[in-house]
């Protein structure tokens, strides 16, 4: 069994930078439009 406290860990981190990602391609096709 994983340690939970460590996968949530994971799992958030994961989410934070898919967060970051959509936000940055937000802001470069606000730019271009």
């Amino acid at each position: 069994m994983k340690d939970p406290e460590r996968e949530n860990a994971r799992l958030r981190r994961l989410v934070a930078d898919l967060s970051l990602e959509k936000q940055v391609l937000a802001d470069v096709a606000s730019r271009n439009l």
